[in-house]
């Protein structure tokens, strides 16, 4: 059986700007919400949008959110390899929390209660990353920590 050869070893990356980082998530939230306004599919996929940025393969996204492409950032996995979809929803899955709750508001009373719980511990999670992007020395959030990712600022 044949060992596959080793990746090169990668230049260290800049740890991206906090403001950068702030622009690139109110873009791609925007763009989010935007699309969350059409009636019945849009929340769902405003959500996927958010899941499955950072690891989409199109060509004008080149694995990494539309925020972050226009910031010229790019999450990144510790391990070297490229981001793939698993990894995306691993990372993005916290931000995701809150917009879940909105599919339940075609409940009544039930599902409003559950759509109002997931709003708050969404913003309670949100919260968390924000602190953690703040405080940690690498910028790396919640998710950053579940999908070992950080993001990094590059030439493009």
């Amino acid at each position: 059986m044949a060992v596959p050869p080793e990746l090169p070893p990668s230049p260290p990356a800049t740890k991206a700007d906090l403001g950068k980082r702030f622009i690139a998530a109110l873009i791609d939230g925007l763009l989010a919400g935007g699309v969350s306004i059409i009636p019945f599919i849009g929340g769902i996929i405003g959500a996927a949008y958010i899941l499955l940025r950072d690891g989409l393969e199109l060509e004008f996204m080149d694995r990494r959110s539309i925020g972050k492409k226009l910031l010229k950032l790019r999450p990144v996995r510790l391990n070297g390899q490229p981001m793939d979809v698993e990894t995306s929803i691993k990372r993005n899955l916290p931000l995701c929390i809150g917009a879940v709750g909105s599919i339940f508001w075609i409940i009544p009373v039930l599902g409003w209660i559950l759509a109002l719980v997931l709003a708050v511990v969404g913003l309670f999670v949100a919260i968390v990353e924000l602190v953690m992007v703040l405080t940690d020395p690498e910028g790396r959030r919640l998710g950053d920590k579940l999908g070992d990712t950080k993001v990094v600022e590059v030439a493009s």
